[in-house]
């Protein structure tokens, strides 16, 4: 069947046709199709697992210990795990599910199709604040190494990443998997060491205070959970692997629960016990190293002391080097891939043109350099409790969505929506419940409610989208999350087990086939007035929304 190019309006298939050819690897803006997604459930949680590799944590560890002391940072790490878990419950679920990135469960969570251009640019901001953290790290680590200044190694952390991220999943899922063995050997057994040989480390850890010279403390608690809970956006770069999941059958059941569980919420987990280990080194430096102050947080130097207690000195560099290397090569190809997808969504849904993934790869690694360059990790801390109220606001508001407004109250629909015409441009519920979450968090962050309750802003953060959300909800009766209900196509949407259909259509734009869960009927017909189909991806890239099927009438009114 070819296509009738003049229901096309002008542009608007060259663009559809270079964003498929392009997005046929990582599928930018696309519901994830079933014969793409082949590998096994452990083959995507270990992908998606390798991502958080990032030594960041022993950093964000090393600084909260030393601010708050053990007993504040550990209760302050495990209520931010807590919470970051419940959280990312029903989002990796959802990705898994239904193969979708979090910006497309946004749309149908609560912000609309353009509302969740805002959250997109939260988590494009995200990607390269923690790219940045990284490549700074990096930095650390090739300056102690081999003497190379840090303003070129940060030149270096970011040039090495580009050519690993131009291709997408496959890539990514041969680089994690074939580097997470000696990455684990080289993390485990330092700190084993330590642990077996020096015994009283141990004990000494658990006795400092920090800083302040406090012991337990809820409001220092909290203030290391803020530090913490910057991390929660972490659930978006898990989805862009989980996303790939294969179809839940009774055969692979529990294999894709343990994948599924692990791989997304259960990455805090992992994360949690690497903030610890990095505050335990941090003391262990402290206790044992004259002037270690002053680089307590940085991880290669953490390692290095480590160790030396193990190996001579010049294999222990190497070493120390080599891990720290490993370590942000496989967190910076994720977060390098996860901005250049967001950023190209964002753009793509605002302007109706597709500039390709490569474009904005190149805009977010600047972005990270230029931060790098303005040595940002010195404001570690700082920058990470103030965009926690933000990512905080955005995750558990749409988390929030999916688990009460969807399975409770029902007022949101159950199955997830992505696409143009069926979702409304904005959605009161999310947009709104975000800018009070966030807006009144960050107040309090910044003291405007008084010295008392400034620790505490991401509790309120968290809190006060879980009540909004389904507020917003009930009193806009979930009226603006779907301006249709009929998308034009009878083939079912999914099978007997509950997935995505891999039966496919022609979309007329692109002049390829799709499966059935990316495609929707044209608002225009052929030539002898027959139903034509496009892709969601061809849909987004229509500037004249000729083809965007009109509102249900009761919905408009």
């Amino acid at each position: 069947m070819s296509a009738d190019k003049s229901t096309a309006p002008p542009g608007t298939s060259s663009e559809a046709k270079a964003a498929a050819r392009e997005s046929l690897e990582d599928y930018t803006l696309r519901f994830a199709p079933r014969s793409y997604r082949t590998w096994a459930p452990a083959v995507v949680a270990t992908s998606a697992l390798g991502g958080i590799a990032y030594l960041a944590d022993f950093s964000i560890g090393a600084s909260i210990g030393l601010a708050h002391g053990t007993a504040n940072g550990i209760l302050g790490i495990l209520t931010a795990a807590i919470i970051i878990f419940l959280t990312g419950w029903p989002l990796a679920f959802y990705a898994a599910r239904y193969n979708l990135d979090l910006d497309l469960i946004t749309r149908g969570a609560g912000f609309g199709y353009y509302g969740s251009v805002i959250t997109n640019i939260i988590f494009a901001t995200f990607t390269f604040i923690f790219f940045a953290l990284e490549g700074s790290i990096m930095a650390q680590g090739l300056y102690l190494g081999l003497g190379i200044p840090r303003p070129i190694g940060y030149l270096i952390s970011t040039v090495l990443i580009f050519p690993l991220v131009i291709f997408g999943m496959k890539a990514l899922a041969r680089l994690q998997v074939s580097t997470t063995p000696l990455w684990l050997v080289l993390m485990v057994v330092p700190v084993g060491y330590l642990i077996a040989f020096q015994p009283e480390s141990v004990s000494t850890f658990f006795a400092y205070q920090g800083e302040s010279g406090e012991s337990a403390n809820f409001a220092s608690a909290m203030l290391a959970a803020g530090v913490c809970l910057s991390l929660i956006a972490q659930i978006a770069e898990q989805i862009d692997y989980l996303r790939f999941m294969p179809p839940r059958t009774p055969a692979n059941h529990r294999s894709w629960w343990t994948a599924v569980i692990l791989a997304g919420p259960g990455w805090v987990i992992f994360g949690a016990i690497k903030q610890i280990i990095g505050m335990f080194l941090a003391v262990y430096l402290i206790a044992n190293v004259p002037g270690a102050t002053g680089f307590a947080t940085e991880p290669v130097q953490q390692l290095l002391a480590t160790y030396e207690q193990m190996m001579p000195q010049w294999l222990a560099l190497l070493l120390a080097v080599v891990l720290v290397v490993i370590s942000q090569v496989k967190i910076n190809v994720t977060n390098a891939y996860s901005g250049s997808l967001a950023w190209t969504n964002a753009y793509t849904r605002i302007t109706k043109r597709y500039p390709g993934r490569i474009t904005f790869l190149v805009v977010n690694l600047l972005f990270a350099l230029a931060l790098m360059e303005l040595n940002m990790f010195d404001f570690l801390n700082a920058i990470l409790s103030f965009y926690a109220n933000l990512a905080m606001s955005w995750i558990c508001v749409v988390a929030a969505d999916i688990a009460i407004n969807k399975y409770v109250l029902g007022l949101s629909p159950k199955t997830p929506e992505f696409r143009r015409g069926m979702l409304y441009d904005w959605n009161p519920v999310g947009v709104v419940s975000l800018v009070l979450s966030g807006g009144v968090s960050i107040a309090i962050y910044f003291g405007a409610f008084g010295a008392a309750v400034q620790p505490f802003s991401p509790l309120f953060a968290v809190g006060i989208a879980i009540v909004a959300t389904p507020l917003m909800a009930i009193i806009t009766r979930g009226r603006f999350y779907l301006r249709r209900q009929d998308d034009g196509i009878d083939v079912p949407m999914y099978d007997d087990d509950g997935n995505p259909t891999d039966a496919t259509l022609w979309c007329h734009v692109t002049e390829m086939e799709f499966e059935r869960p990316d495609m929707i009927a044209s608002a225009k017909t052929g030539p002898n007035g027959e139903t034509l189909y496009l892709s969601s991806l061809a849909l987004s890239t229509d500037r004249l929304g000729e083809h965007v099927l009109p509102a249900d009438p009761v919905r408009e009114r």
